[in-house]
């Protein structure tokens, strides 16, 4: 029997059990799963849809720590027409095996039942009017509601003639939950009844689980089993789960490290794509939902679950975790919302959560986690952001951008890299941009990846034949047809204005007017398509306007917190604009994550040069692997670096710093260890002996007998030689006046002699 293959976007991987091994999402039924309906939650009880909704909040412009604002006003626009392009998502292994996650030892399950059966004053609210009440069981004094909240079931109870009851374990926001013993199975299982047995609206909740849960199958989520009755009321039969939920790790614990929570959340959102993609929310998602058992988790406690097309019925939600639009009814984006809200909760302490950060986040400069953790906390913005169009529109997307927040995480925690392919971009293009000679690099829009081209999109063919064109105006014109033709296709506007931008370059013009105008258009079609703002900021940096490329490239970052590209133009554009600092912040994230990025590398050694430290500046291009054909360039500028005598310098340094006699050993041996020939050849040499000598000269060091500087003891006589061999091999290479000038330098530095 042939194996069937994953049919999402960029994945490879093969069906297995009904679940794709590379991506870790549940195979498609149709394509029409892609696209499903969106619909919101409310607060901790249920809201009717109909008599009260949740306000929404002010937006608040978070400051992140780069200390921009990136949250963006494209919401008014409209309402999203449709969802982004969605990549290849992650592995279903806990962590996507970047992260070791402490097994939790097993426990009896009969340990876990509760000592006293009894919901505490301050979770008894009346189902009628949300008021308090004091007793376990009555009549509400405001509305007259009965309610009740005692246990139905007592231990030894005997459940639809196979479940024996062993007690109650838990209670939650819809019923008590019981601990069970299946005997025909011989397996424990769980039983969840209601919580206030006279609650007519959380019966109807119970019904619905019945109807559609039975059919929920997926390993993160917890099995239904079977729904029986006793004494007239229901209860659901649940798969046992002997671990504990993130509420109570989280209790014990305190904060959890970063990169042990991004774990948990982005195991989970494969759970939720698969709800979503069977046409359900879940609705009221928190740290008590969600469950660590042995390696593994579980999305446990369904009974806010609903249909998404569904517009009746109660909404469930906790205040706190769900989105401003709650009460307008459940959808995938405020699913979404309370999965963002949970992160957050589990890696910091956020004073005010519940009243004045409700619905937004502290900014980055009152938060250590945030501040610390730029990539996660711009995740988090998006993730909740007050506008529901602004944030991910689907679970694959989130947990897509989380994987590479994780990524990162780790490899600066562990200082080992943790390259990945990306779904959205190709790899660094300094490699294929670079001159064949070795002129220092300078930051260029031309070392940015390329986006890939959307498969999905009406004109992918078209559109890719004509990219590529090797002459310019021959590709424009072909592109412009395209547009024309296919007026519905993104990408060809897109590729157009690529072209254009490149032509702005290339002529010397300076006109970007036609690729912005291109660029409108796309906006107009989908006020959220992140890519106009990334050909912005090339189209920006071409122009040597790096303060509105920097703005655009901030905002990508934003709608792309896990990709790497974005940051990276994000650095180009601020060391073009002379923030070395911020330039090398996002460098080194860069680097730390993929050493396959060697713009980030010469990028991070520009800024450290910038702030007058050598030994950083060498360090970072240290980092290029050898592997790499920029290898050969990295160790030229190694070794120019350690004998420059030009530096900046350096904060609280009165004088520009001089290499040492160490520093000239290492350019020395760095050089030895080169096979360059020819013309570079000599000028590397040429400024290591001029600076060689101006040390000597200078008295900065003192001549030594046995030490070798390029074959040439340190002595003022030898490298006078070796300097005027090398200054007449680059004359002889030479044409014009520039021949008679090295020719002259040559007779100027040569050992004086009596003949």
């Amino acid at each position: 029997m042939s194996q069937l293959t994953c049919t999402r976007n960029n994945c490879k991987g093969s069906i297995d059990d009904g679940y794709c091994d590379a991506c870790g999402m549940a195979a498609l039924k149709s394509q029409s799963e892609l696209d499903l309906a969106l619909a919101a939650t409310a607060s901790n009880k249920p809201v009717s849809t109909s008599s009260q909704s949740l306000k929404t909040a002010p937006n608040s412009a978070s400051v992140t720590g780069t200390g921009s604002s990136p949250t963006s006003n494209r919401s008014s626009r409209g309402t999203r027409r449709s969802a982004p392009t969605v990549g290849k998502s992650s592995r279903r292994q806990l962590g996507a095996g970047l992260v070791s996650i402490p097994e939790l030892p097993s426990t009896a399950p009969e340990l876990a039942i509760l000592a006293e059966a009894k919901v505490p004053e301050n979770k008894r609210f009346c189902a009628g009017c949300n008021q308090a009440v004091k007793r376990d069981k009555g009549f509400c004094t405001k509305c007259g509601q009965k309610y009740n909240f005692v246990p139905s079931l007592a231990p030894g109870d005997v459940v639809g003639a196979q479940y024996e009851v062993k007690g109650a374990i838990a209670y939650g926001g819809l019923g008590w939950i019981y601990l069970g013993f299946d005997r025909l199975l011989s397996r424990y299982v769980v039983l969840k009844g209601l919580l206030n047995s006279e609650d007519a609206a959380s019966a109807a909740v119970a019904l619905a689980e019945r109807q559609f849960l039975a059919a929920v199958k997926h390993p993160n989520i917890v099995g239904i089993y079977n729904f029986v009755t006793h004494d007239a009321e229901g209860y659901i039969v649940m798969e046992y789960v002997g671990g504990k939920t993130l509420k109570e790790i989280r209790k014990e614990r305190g904060i959890l490290p970063v990169a042990e929570a991004i774990a948990y959340i982005h195991r989970v959102l494969g759970a939720f794509g698969y709800l979503h993609q069977q046409g359900l929310v879940y609705c009221d998602f928190k740290p008590d939902n969600i469950m660590l058992e042995g390696d593994d988790i579980k999305l446990i406690d369904l009974g806010g679950a609903r249909r998404i097309d569904d517009p009746d019925g109660d909404i469930y939600g906790t205040i706190g975790y769900t989105a401003p639009e709650a009460g307008e009814g459940p959808t995938i984006v405020t699913d979404l919302f309370t999965i963002g809200r949970t992160l957050a909760v589990l890696v910091t302490n956020i004073s005010g959560f519940s009243t004045e950060h409700q619905y937004t986040l502290p900014s980055a400069q009152s938060d250590r986690i945030f501040a610390s953790q730029e990539s996660l906390y711009r995740f988090l913005l998006k993730a909740t952001a007050t506008a529901a169009d602004d944030r991910f529109q689907t679970a694959e997307e989130m947990a897509e951008q989380l994987l590479g927040v994780l990524r990162e995480v780790v490899a600066v925690e562990t200082n080992t890299p943790r390259p990945a392919t990306s779904s959205l971009f190709d790899g660094d293009r300094l490699s294929v941009t670079a001159s064949g000679d070795f002129s220092p690099i300078k930051p260029s829009y031309l070392h940015l990846p390329h986006l890939l081209i959307d498969a999905k999109d009406l004109g992918f063919n078209v559109v890719l034949n004509a990219s590529m064109l090797p002459d310019l105006d021959t590709r424009i014109e072909q592109l412009s047809q395209v547009v024309k033709q296919l007026p519905t296709s993104i990408e060809a506007k897109l590729r157009l204005a690529n072209s254009l931008i490149e032509r702005g370059v290339v002529a010397s013009i300076g006109n970007y007017t036609e690729a912005e105008m291109v660029l409108e258009q796309v906006a107009i079609q989908d006020a959220w398509d992140w890519r106009v703002d990334w050909y912005r900021g090339k189209s920006f940096l071409a122009q040597n306007r790096p303060q509105e490329a920097q703005a655009a490239f901030d905002r990508v970052y934003f709608d792309l917190p896990g990709e790497l590209a974005p940051k990276l133009a994000f650095a180009i554009a601020a060391e073009q604009g002379n923030k070395y600092l911020l330039a090398a912040q996002m460098y080194e994230l860069v680097e730390h994550t993929d050493l396959n990025y060697p713009t980030a590398a010469f990028g991070l050694a520009r800024c450290r040069l910038m702030q007058g430290d050598r030994n950083a500046a060498v360090t970072a291009l240290q980092q290029v692997p050898p592997t790499s054909n920029l290898y050969t360039r990295s160790k030229v500028e190694i070794a120019r670096i350690l004998v420059d005598r030009q530096l900046p310098v350096a904060i609280n340094s009165p004088q520009h710093p001089e290499p040492t006699l160490t520093e000239l050993q290492s350019a020395n041996q760095t050089i030895e260890a080169l096979t360059l020939e020819g013309i570079e050849k000599y000028r590397l040499d040429r400024q290591v002996l001029e600076t060689a000598l101006n040390l000597l000269t200078s008295k900065a060091i003192t001549a030594q007998h046995n030490l070798m500087i390029l074959g040439q003891p340190l002595q003022e006589v030898k490298l006078r030689q070796g300097l005027e061999k090398v200054l007449r091999s680059i004359a002889h290479l030479s044409t014009g006046d520039e021949k008679i000038m090295l020719v002259d330098e040559a007779n100027r530095v040569r050992p004086k002699t009596l003949f």
